[in-house]
């Protein structure tokens, strides 16, 4: 006799699904009924039709936190957002439809129940009436509280994941917002303590190529129950370092103090998100930072923004932050990237310095933003109005060698002073298939443009003076989506405007893009051969920011050279990421 065969060992699933079940007051099932998937970002990503038993599936889903709302007509519709997806489990939804109150309980699932529903929670719907209730409130215990069935069990750290990204390229951390060193190494650790809280740590380490002397930064954030709201109140201390270029050194450079300056940074910030009901949510925080370059200086930037309404009904937002850039409230979409991705972006964000009669100032800036979003199927419309004002405003400047003095401004930043301007924005975007999304965006925004195109002298001021407010009108498409077979993700945008003027890009608050000048292309593609050897996966990354070098503002010097005022260098850089 020949022994039996050992059964093989399943690969541990990376994904999970949420299932359900749809009944109205009086436990029916409901036929019909249309549920809708979003993600953490309030972005649809499926839409499924109940069937004769009221049941739904959505399966496959990647470790996040989701949201399912559920419209049927004559009953209002149920919502439960911030549901944990957890590798290999499944999440079940028992959704009560009413004409006045609908409800919706959740209850998590280990691997091992595969069927769509327990004996236990069948004989739960099926003794459930109108008016029996068939939970006990227990004192102290919150039963929307997702983690509170896996509680006990749980380890010190679990749900850990991780992100470790090698770059090069074109570029550095001053030439534009959220961009990262030269060459470096970059990392982002997420994971779960008991089930409930939140830790993440990032670092950057990089090594400019201009200055020849490495940069750092570092990043640690703590949100507690984390699980059970999807945000909770997070704090984030983060620590920057980087050295400006050489040439800086020696044009600030006194007696024996030939050395590069560097320019560091500490802030520790704080943010919180409230949900006042299914359609009133706060969001709110503070950061405190202290920036070092030559002296310290201290300063507090508060923000906040309030959103009414859903995305299917129509969803008003406003929102207001002061000082540095509120990276709290910006989506991953604007930064590009994924949770850990967004956690990297934010980090590369530095403080923007300028000298000004030999005083260091910070770029602090006061934004006002209304913005709208409503979808209707497969499309998405969005708008927006702020107004920004910019003090100590500090552009990168591309200046002849002599053109800068010591005391009034630094080769590439320059201080061009304060501004105020105002700004509109229409956009329509479009799910044209499961793996490809277009959107259209139409904007006026106030810029900044040369009042002549002459210096008569290499005096600094003259050059501020020179500078006049305008406003511009400027269209942008976007391609976002998955080429087939080869499973490569790309987003391409291209923006028509005069580029000869200088438009400050717009950190929106409200809106989930950034609409940067020219020709932008961000392509991520997966490289097979990991299965089986590493419980992750490896992608090869670029990202062509301004490609055709437009919007740069030209001006002639005393002396007949080019002088150029820049927001976003033209910058070409590539890398290899393992996330796991």
């Amino acid at each position: 006799m020949f022994p039996a065969a050992s059964p093989a060992i399943e690969p541990a699933k990376l994904t999970g699904a949420i299932v359900g079940r749809v009944t109205d007051a009086a436990g029916v099932p409901q036929m019909g009924a249309t549920v809708m998937l979003f993600n953490r970002f309030e972005r649809l990503l499926d839409r499924v039709i109940t069937n004769e038993r009221g049941a739904f599936l959505f399966d496959s889903l990647l470790p996040e936190t989701y949201s399912v709302r559920v419209n049927l007509q004559s009953f209002v519709p149920a919502l439960k957002r911030n549901i944990a997806i957890l590798p290999g489990a499944r999440s079940f939804l028992a959704i009560n439809l009413t004409s006045m109150f609908s409800s919706v309980e959740l209850v998590y699932m280990t691997p091992g129940e595969t069927p769509l529903m327990s004996e236990e929670w069948k004989w739960v719907l099926r003794s459930a009436g109108a008016t029996r209730p068939i939970l006990r409130i227990m004192p102290g215990i919150d039963i929307s509280d997702p983690a509170f069935s896996r509680r006990r069990r749980a380890a010190l750290f679990t749900d850990t994941r991780g992100l470790l990204r090698v770059s090069a390229g074109d570029g550095g951390s001053l030439s534009s917002v959220g961009s990262q060193a030269d060459l470096g190494t970059a990392f982002a650790l997420a994971t779960s303590l008991f089930g409930s809280h939140e830790l993440e740590f990032s670092g950057n380490l990089g090594y400019g190529s201009a200055a020849g002397i490495p940069t750092a930064g570092f990043r640690t954030s703590f949100s507690r129950d984390a699980a059970r709201d999807g945000h909770g109140p997070e704090v984030n201390l983060t620590m920057r370092q980087i050295f400006l270029p050489a040439r800086v050194g020696s044009a600030l450079s006194t007696g024996s103090n030939t050395g590069t300056p560097a320019l560091q940074s500490m802030a520790l910030s704080f943010a919180d998100r409230r949900q006042l009901g299914d359609f009133l949510e706060i969001e709110y925080g503070s950061s405190m930072e202290s920036v070092s370059f030559l002296n310290r200086l201290n300063y507090i930037s508060p923000f906040a923004r309030v959103k009414v309404g859903t995305l299917e009904t129509g969803a008003f937002e406003i929102a207001f932050s002061s000082g540095a850039p509120a990276t709290e409230l910006l989506s991953p979409g604007a930064l590009s990237g994924t949770e850990l991705q967004h956690q990297l972006s934010t980090l590369a964000i530095f403080p923007r310095v300028s000298l000004r009669r030999g005083e260091v100032q910070v770029q602090r800036t006061e934004n006002f933003e209304l913005g709208y979003r409503r979808s209707f199927g497969d499309n998405t419309f969005a708008a927006a109005a702020w107004r920004e004002s910019v003090s100590n405003a500090a552009m990168t400047m591309a200046a002849p060698a002599g053109f800068y003095s010591g005391r009034e401004l630094m080769p590439d930043l320059a201080s061009i002073g304060s501004f105020r301007r105002t700004g509109y924005s229409a956009a329509l975007s479009r799910k044209l298939s499961d793996s490809l999304t277009a959107g259209l965006t139409y904007g006026i925004s106030g810029v900044l443009a040369a009042g002549a195109p002459n210096l008569f002298s290499n005096n600094p001021t003259e050059l501020r003076n020179l500078l006049r407010r305008a406003s511009r009108s400027s269209i942008t498409m976007r391609l976002a989506g998955t080429a087939p077979g080869a499973g490569t993700r790309y987003i391409a945008t291209y923006q028509f405007t005069d580029y000869d003027v200088l438009q400050p890009v717009h950190l929106s608050l409200t809106q989930r893009s950034t609409l940067d000048p020219g020709l932008n292309l961000s392509l991520r593609q997966p490289v097979p051969g990991l299965n089986g050897v590493f419980s992750g996966r490896l992608e090869a990354t670029a990202e062509l920011r301004n490609l055709l070098a437009q919007g740069y503002l030209p001006i002639t010097t005393a002396d007949g050279r080019s002088l150029y005022l820049i927001q976003s260098p033209r910058a070409i850089r590539g890398g290899l990421s393992f996330i796991f």
